[in-house]
């Protein structure tokens, strides 16, 4: 099993943790209390940083339950490269309140989860024609 160094920022906070034994991600916590006003972006330090093997990513997104807050990351998923592992490279989630009333995310709840993926950079090369068929576009196939 390959090792990830996580520094917490906030070592009194619960340390990430896989929440089942075939969870593929493991959560990440609020390292402060943050009010979020309705229709407002705010960024939530997640009290980590994090260093992965090498060739490997991290994709943070949103934990399933986050909407019953009103909260969604407005980036949709988060990317983590490599090399974003230092001291000070603390990982954060820009959330938005979809309410009509402020939110208030408390410090110390699962609000992000994050997966650490292989990562295989790909020789990127421009043609004038593809060889596969069309499939009819976007949503084509129901």
């Amino acid at each position: 099993m390959s090792q990830v160094k996580i520094k917490q920022f906030d070592p009194s906070l619960p340390f990430p943790a896989y929440q089942s034994p075939r969870a593929a991600a493991f959560d990440l916590v609020a390292r402060v209390s943050v009010e979020i006003k309705p229709g407002q972006v705010e960024r939530v330090p997640l009290n980590v940083a994090i260093q992965v093997p090498p060739n490997h990513w991290v994709l943070l997104a949103a934990r399933s339950s986050l909407y019953k807050k009103g909260l969604t990351m407005i980036n949709g998923i988060g990317i983590g490269d490599e090399d974003f592992a230092g001291n000070d490279d603390e990982y954060q989630a820009a959330l938005q309140n979809f309410t009509t009333e402020p939110v208030t995310v408390q410090k110390g709840d699962r609000i992000a989860q994050a997966i650490i993926l292989p990562r295989e950079q790909m020789e990127l090369v421009a043609v004038s024609q593809l060889d596969q068929p069309n499939r009819g576009g976007f949503g084509s196939t129901g």
